[in-house]
């Protein structure tokens, strides 16, 4: 009697470990990488498809590489990646190209891969050049190298990076014709040079186009009139597994990315990083007035 009941119970922990393996593999999820836009994107994800009665698992705060490599082995369905990032980190595509041109190529270089980009935002997380709003009399690139090329005498907060590498300042002065002394050129970490530029220790900053920073602390990004900048924009990307699994969830994101730009995105980033609001919240009250929730 008592092997009767063990192998039955045995049973039916064996039939309860399936059924909860085969729930997990019919959820789609949603991965993040490890900063304040990345956790707001998936969170919203995750609201819209629950939504519709999606089953949803959410994995943030992984690495880029991490979770595009999740990604492309089955263990993340679904996350938002930058055009430029595929482009040149995971397809290794060295080639300049403007914006249209970099959706198109990754969309050709990782549909090869199973992934499918669906429609692109207009938030466009590339490196930028900011200015302060008050009393600025700079709007472009061009108009910034006119007047280095003037004598102006316009501090320049910059990382080592952007300042050293040959593909940083060296190239963009050489796009646009213009040099920057370097007495006037301010080395220091990324996120210093955002309160460099606010507390007026500098003229102009290189920032990250929707950071939150730039909203709250009333910068002007510069217009790269050249396109000097590779295009980084935010784009749900889905194996296409699951997209045939779940076709609803295409017209869902393609409807939340087309709300998504640079001004938007700065906003909601502000939310949680300068008026410190959980990231819950702030999705929930971006897709309530987008009426997608």
């Amino acid at each position: 009697m008592f092997k009767k009941l063990s192998k039955q119970l045995a049973s039916a922990v064996l039939c309860s470990a399936i059924a909860s393996t085969a729930w997990a593999a019919d959820k789609v999820v949603v991965g993040g990488k490890f900063f304040t836009e990345q956790f707001l994107l998936s969170e919203m994800t995750t609201q819209l498809l629950k939504a519709s009665n999606i089953p949803v698992e959410q994995k943030t705060g992984m690495g880029s590489s991490l979770v595009r490599k999740a990604q492309e082995n089955g263990e993340v369905d679904l996350y938002w990646e930058y055009t430029g990032t595929s482009l040149v980190v995971y397809n290794k595509f060295k080639q300049r190209l403007n914006s249209e041109q970099t959706y198109s190529k990754v969309k050709e270089l990782d549909a090869k891969k199973g992934l499918v980009w669906l429609q692109p935002s207009k938030a466009n997380n590339t490196f930028a050049l900011a200015v302060r709003k008050n009393g600025n009399s700079i709007f472009t690139l061009s108009d910034m190298a006119n007047a280095y090329k003037s004598g102006a005498e316009l501090n320049m907060a910059g990382t080592a990076e952007f300042i050293g590498r040959s593909d940083g300042i060296r190239s963009l002065q050489k796009a646009y014709d213009f040099r920057v002394p370097r007495s006037m050129l301010k080395s220091m970490e990324a996120g210093l040079t955002y309160s460099a530029l606010k507390d007026e220790l500098v003229d102009i900053a290189l920032v990250f186009a929707t950071d939150g920073r730039i909203a709250a602390f009333d910068f002007y990004l510069l217009e790269d009139d050249l396109q000097f900048f590779p295009d980084y924009a935010v784009v749900p990307v889905v194996r296409e597994e699951v997209l045939k699994q779940y076709p609803e969830i295409e017209a869902k994101l393609n409807t939340l990315s087309a709300a998504l730009d640079d001004e938007v995105m700065q906003r909601l980033n502000a939310s949680v990083d300068i008026d410190k609001k959980p990231v819950e919240e702030v999705a929930t009250a971006f897709l309530k007035a987008q009426n997608l929730l």
